[in-house]
């Protein structure tokens, strides 16, 4: 039976090149993940506001180095892409910001984001986050970005409307933490949206 709509993006629009280094403009460096920020990454996952806001521990550096090769790898299959955020100058890892469930043939794709507790207060995420957005929905042609996050985690929804991103409801009961079941906001940016400025 054949569609009546073309794919918003076809197969390939992302694997067929390599992942992109995405300056900000403003001090920061979007980059693919390499094996040498193991360290950087376990060390920001001892943090306890990530365990706070994220369903994931990092035991060792050895674990970490796994998670790296699976975000490098993930750029291949087109189901998601994932960056370091580092300061420009230093090289220092400020954070990651990410497209997960990515469907090429919709044009959507969900962002996700975490600082590093070094670099909070200093608008990386939405920093990050504006600069991924433009790159997916005006470089790439994504049609959609949608954003969650936990109802009760008030910086996350701060960044999320400082982006661009609309709240359009709330997910109840939607994920589970370690202290039981979050109600999470939906936000979605769309293309020809304009970032709000502030």
């Amino acid at each position: 039976m054949p569609f009546l709509t073309r794919p918003v993006l076809p197969a390939g629009t992302l694997s067929r090149t390599e992942q992109p280094v995405l300056p900000t403009g403003d001090g920061l460096v979007l980059r693919p993940w390499r094996a040498a920020d193991a360290p950087a990454v376990h060390a920001a996952f001892q943090d306890p506001l990530m365990h706070q806001w994220h369903i994931r521990a990092a035991d060792s550096e050895e674990e970490v180095t796994g998670w790296i090769e699976e975000w490098r790898a993930v750029w291949g299959t087109e189901r998601g892409a994932q960056w370091a955020v580092v300061d420009a100058e230093t090289g220092v890892l400020l954070g990651r910001v990410a497209l997960r469930d990515i469907v090429l043939g919709d044009g959507v794709a969900e962002v996700a984001y975490w600082t590093t507790a070094a670099a909070r207060g200093r608008g990386v995420a939405a920093r990050a986050t504006t600069a991924l957005a433009h790159w997916a929905l005006d470089g790439i042609g994504f049609h959609r970005l949608e954003l969650m996050h936990a109802v009760a985690n008030e910086a996350s929804c701060r960044v999320a409307t400082k982006t661009g991103f609309t709240l359009e409801g709330t997910r109840r009961s939607a994920l589970l933490h370690p202290d039981g079941w979050h109600d999470m906001h939906l936000h979605a940016r769309v293309h020809g949206d304009r970032q709000r400025p502030g």
